[in-house]
């Protein structure tokens, strides 16, 4: 999972707002929606850290250890040199971080310190280990889900030394029941499709959300597919439709992040928007490729800024945020009409109600009124 965005939606910012501005007054409420979705990315600016390499799973086709990652830095340990660096971030601009691993419930103290420096956090978790609710109550919590039923066991149910281990979904259900900062990110697999619903009712009981994300294993050829896309997005949407306090979606993210593609053009390595916009890979591309998320970066665990929000292995990545950003900061390809600014506006939202800390989060939102004369 990536990161809550500000929206840099080039080329010409202003003149594309106008431009949506203009295409909205013909629906005032759509208006109102645009400008509320507005505000919101505006007081968004976001970073990645890795505030870990340790982790107690060792899940095939993790992107962090089937690279290496964790032997890429040498991880920053002092408390107070971690509390430095937060309130840098801080002070530069930075209101919203996205706590990565290794596995970040390790390192509570860690969390602590940004949750307390830094205004909107949110934490990746595998879920083996809960985060406590004292202190922590307005983080964003984003727990990990592998293909769901035994699927998700087969996939993430390693210990480090190899051990296998079982239960994983059920105990991470148990640590999260009716807990609102929680929200799973269910990435799906062939193998896991005939789980799929009773997974999502599960999770709905549970009184939490669903993003559904994609399953790519970074130890396999980048071919290794979903092979019948058009049934999993059948699904999903069904999903979307029976469940819909549950699913965070829309059909274009689903089809977007399934295909790979979108009515402009294909999801890839000169595409993606969440790269580091202070890593000298990226200079041409900052000032003349496709848009981007406008003051990214993602730091490694020793504080030096990565490639991008995973590896760079661009063949084998379908990041579930990297694809939801893509679609915002492409604002600019739904201004045809007035049903693709509406499509894209509904994107806008569905993707701020994932965390938390959001004004769009169900938990936020303020009751209804009653009916006159109830």
């Amino acid at each position: 999972m990536a990161q809550p965005i500000f929206l840099d939606i080039r080329p010409g910012k202003e003149r594309i707002l106008t431009r949506a501005f203009e295409l909205a007054q013909e629906d005032p409420a759509l208006a109102e929606r645009l400008m509320r979705v507005q505000a919101e990315a505006r007081g968004i600016r976001t970073v990645e850290v890795w505030v870990t390499d340790a982790c107690n799973l060792r899940c095939k086709g993790c992107w962090f250890f089937e690279h290496e990652m964790d032997q890429q830095s040498t991880e920053i340990r002092d408390l107070g040199s971690i509390r430095a660096f937060a309130e840098q971030l801080r002070d530069s601009g930075i209101t919203s971080t996205l706590l990565i691993g290794g596995e970040p419930a390790l390192v509570l103290d860690r969390i602590r310190v940004f949750a307390k420096t830094i205004r909107n956090v949110t934490v990746v978790t595998n879920g083996t280990r809960p985060i406590p609710y004292d202190g922590l109550e307005d983080l964003a919590i984003a727990v990990s889900l592998w293909g769901g039923g035994p699927v998700d066991d087969e996939l993430r149910g390693y210990r480090p030394n190899g051990r296998r281990i079982s239960g994983l979904f059920d105990s991470a259900l148990r640590t999260y029941a009716d807990d609102p900062r929680a929200i799973w990110v269910y990435t799906l697999s062939e193998a896991g499709m005939p789980y799929l619903e009773r997974t999502v009712e599960a999770i709905a009981n549970n009184g939490n959300q669903i993003n559904f994300g994609y399953y790519s294993d970074y130890g396999t050829d980048p071919a290794a597919r979903i092979r019948n896309e058009e049934r999993v997005l059948q699904e999903m949407n069904r999903m979307r439709e029976t469940y819909p306090d549950t699913v965070v979606g829309h059909p274009y993210y689903f089809r977007t992040l399934v295909t790979g593609r979108t009515h402009w053009g294909t999801f890839g390595a000169e595409t993606c928007p969440s790269i580091s916009n202070d890593h000298p890979a990226h200079a041409q591309r900052l000032t003349e490729g496709h848009p981007i998320v406008g003051r990214f970066n993602a730091y490694r665990s020793d504080q030096s800024v990565q490639y991008c929000a995973t590896t760079g292995d661009c063949d084998n990545c379908r990041d579930s945020q990297a694809v939801w950003s893509w679609l915002l900061v492409n604002m600019h390809r739904f201004l045809g009409d007035l049903d693709q600014l509406q499509t894209w506006v509904t994107l806008a939202e569905n993707f701020y109600r994932q965390y938390y800390w959001s004004s769009y989060h169900p938990a936020r939102q303020a009751p209804a009124e009653p009916a006159v004369g109830a």
